[in-house]
């Protein structure tokens, strides 16, 4: 198996290895993240302890999710993706990489067949985060559920394996301070989540340039941002606002736009009638986005991280390009990235799932209603501008969503009891 092994003596305090399973950019960043933060703080006089990341082959993948990984305190090391299949099926990696006696193995996104095999491999426990599902569990040692119907779909006879700790993208909340911004109409800000995946981007930036334009040209005093994604420069974002590079801008507003840098630190996504969009590099970028009023945000992780934080939302799906849109997860999206057939396939794919009429949004999906507006259809600029500014003179509007977004969201906690939950498995005797 070229397993490289290091002995340990006895003890609570054994050399432990502590091996994440994870894969795409929003589990990276919302899910590994938090645990590995709450381990850091449960587990950090722990001086024989080794945090590592096996990231598997993603089809949302942006090529940074190592370099993501690899820059959170206390991961000690990262096998990227590349590198996955060599080690699942033969336990080499590139580096020789060593193994403790003892570890766990904790699924954080990707295929929970995964865990099994790794933790077999390793010889080491294992534990899963089961968002919607549980698979394996008769394999499995331990799972952590994110709601109650997980739980219930299990046998009763391996229920005692799970531990019910609530939605990891909640906590995003406790990394914010708490307080109420969205009383600050002199200068209301608008933040602008464009996406960070090519086929989200491709419409999301031009239409989102055109919305800004239209509401600087009634409102100048509105200021604008787009949070950038961790896995996205700038010079990557750019070239979504640039006709030479994005042939969709004729059809989403006709509007281009060009990077802008002021002093060493400040830098701008100017449109081409002149409207500045600041850009938010710094991650998270919730210390900025509490200070929204309102933002609008593609479909995906983003509605679920505005939730945690109480933001007000308009969710766009537009749909000039049917084709553009091939971000689904699951057989879906790998049918839609087929070469040759894939843009025919997306086209019909895209088209079905929009004929049912379901919500998409995650606030929208939790409540089983609309509380925050799904927008789908052939977008207009000026349409969903002036939306954007009845809501800006209609704050109680606003506030009625917050407050619906408050309700809906999931208790915040859930890093903090897998990181304790994988502390009771190393520190079996």
């Amino acid at each position: 198996m070229n397993l490289h092994r290091l002995s340990s003596k006895s003890g609570d305090l054994q050399p432990t290895d502590i091996v994440i399973l994870s894969n795409g950019p929003g589990e990276i960043i919302t899910w590994v993240r938090p645990v590995v933060k709450h381990l850091n703080k449960v587990l950090g006089d722990w001086q024989n302890l080794r945090i590592s990341v096996l990231l598997s082959p993603c089809p949302h993948s942006t090529g940074q999710e190592a370099a993501i990984a690899s820059s959170y305190r206390g991961v000690d090391r990262v096998l990227p993706a590349s590198d996955f299949w060599d080690f699942l099926l033969w336990g080499k990696t590139k580096d020789h990489w060593q193994w403790y006696e003892r570890g766990i193995v904790v699924f954080l996104g990707g295929d929970q067949f995964y865990t099994v095999a790794i933790s077999k491999r390793l010889q080491y426990s294992s534990l899963i985060y089961a968002e919607w599902d549980a698979r394996w569990y008769r394999l499995v040692d331990r799972f952590a559920a994110m709601n109650q119907r997980v739980i219930e779909r299990v046998p009763k006879s391996y229920q005692a394996k799970f531990d019910l700790v609530g939605d990891l993208m909640a906590d995003v909340a406790l990394e914010v301070e708490s307080r109420d911004t969205r009383s600050n109409t002199d200068t209301p800000l608008i933040g602008l989540l464009v996406g960070s995946k090519p086929a989200k981007l491709l419409q999301g930036v031009p239409l989102c340039m055109a919305i800004a334009e239209q509401i600087h040209q009634q409102q100048p005093q509105v200021q604008l941002m787009i949070p950038v994604a961790p896995t996205l420069d700038l010079t990557t974002l750019s070239k979504y606002a640039n006709r030479r590079d994005n042939p969709l801008i004729p059809s989403l507003g006709n509007v281009e736009g060009k990077l802008v840098t002021v002093g060493e630190a400040t830098t701008y996504l100017e449109t081409s009638g002149g409207t500045k969009i600041r850009l938010i590099t710094e991650f998270p970028a919730y210390r900025d986005l509490i200070c929204c009023q309102l933002c609008l945000t593609t479909v995906g992780a983003n509605t679920a991280e505005l939730t945690a934080l109480g933001i007000p939302m308009i969710v766009l799906l537009p749909t000039q390009q049917l084709d553009a849109m091939r971000s689904w997860d699951g057989l879906p999206g790998i049918l839609a990235n087929l070469p040759g057939v894939g843009t025919a396939l997306a086209k019909l794919i895209n088209w079905l799932v929009l004929k049912q009429g379901r919500l998409f949004a995650w606030p929208n999906i939790w409540a089983g209603r609309e509380i925050v507006p799904e927008l789908v259809g052939k977008l207009e600029p000026e349409a969903i501008a002036l939306l954007v500014l009845d809501y800006l003179a209609h704050p109680d509007k606003l506030q009625n969503i917050h407050d619906s977004l408050i309700t809906v969201r999931s208790k915040t906690g859930a890093a903090e009891q897998i990181a304790d939950i994988i502390k009771q498995e190393i520190t079996k005797t």
